[in-house]
């Protein structure tokens, strides 16, 4: 399975800022815990890269991605740091055929068909549907996914979504998985609260399995 598939597997993908390096191996256990190996830990702070390489070194189990990858530096930044894809609020050829020449799976952002096409043009298999409730929610994406049905493209909304709207996102059958702000919060790994990390990630996992089966 490409890391994509792997991703889709989930349902939902941590969306993580974190300001200390040092509390990434927490942060991983604490996903672990909950049963959601899975991050993406955004270039948004200066400890993205050094808390990127101590979850790919010391937690190889945890899938970890770099979120907010914009420029082909933070590509290499991501790749050497042992990321396993990246993803984009937007889009960027540039940043994209570098990442294609570099080996490195990339999710740019995209909020209309024109973007949605760049992205297929140059070999997308999933995209970002950024910032998913104020560009328009799951009706929006419907719309803008229906003629590309037939692409094989997955979506990744993130931006508003929550566990109150999880099961209208993941009715689309073009939505992998969604991005979970709301399972890691900033302020909740700065204040080590690692046991409500985990509970947050074991509600969503169960959340998206019982969406799932009622499908």
């Amino acid at each position: 399975m490409s890391i994509f598939d792997t991703l889709s597997a989930y349902g939902v993908v941590p969306v993580i800022a974190i300001d200390d390096a040092a509390d990434a191996i927490p942060l991983a256990d604490a996903l672990i815990k909950g049963g959601l190996p899975v991050a993406e830990i955004t270039f948004r702070t200066t400890a993205a890269r050094d808390a990127i390489a101590a979850i790919a070194s010391e937690r190889p189990e945890v899938q970890i991605g770099a979120g907010t990858v914009i420029t082909n530096a933070q590509v290499d930044d991501a790749k050497s740091a042992g990321a396993q894809f990246c993803l984009s609020p937007g889009i960027d050829v540039e940043v994209l055929a570098h990442a294609a020449s570099v080996g490195m799976p990339f999710a740019p952002g995209i909020m209309t068909p024109t973007e949605l096409q760049a992205a297929l043009k140059m070999g997308c298999k999933m995209v970002k549907f950024f910032p998913a409730k104020p560009a328009g929610g799951p009706n929006m994406l419907k719309n803008i996914a229906s003629p590309y049905v037939h692409t094989g493209i997955g979506f990744n909304p993130t931006g508003g979504v929550n566990m109150d709207n999880l099961a209208d996102w993941l009715a689309l059958p073009e939505v992998r998985a969604v991005g979970g702000t709301w399972i890691a919060t900033r302020a909740d790994i700065a204040a080590g609260n690692w046991d409500k990390i985990a509970t947050n990630a074991a509600a969503a996992v169960a959340r998206v399995r019982q969406i799932r089966a009622a499908a």
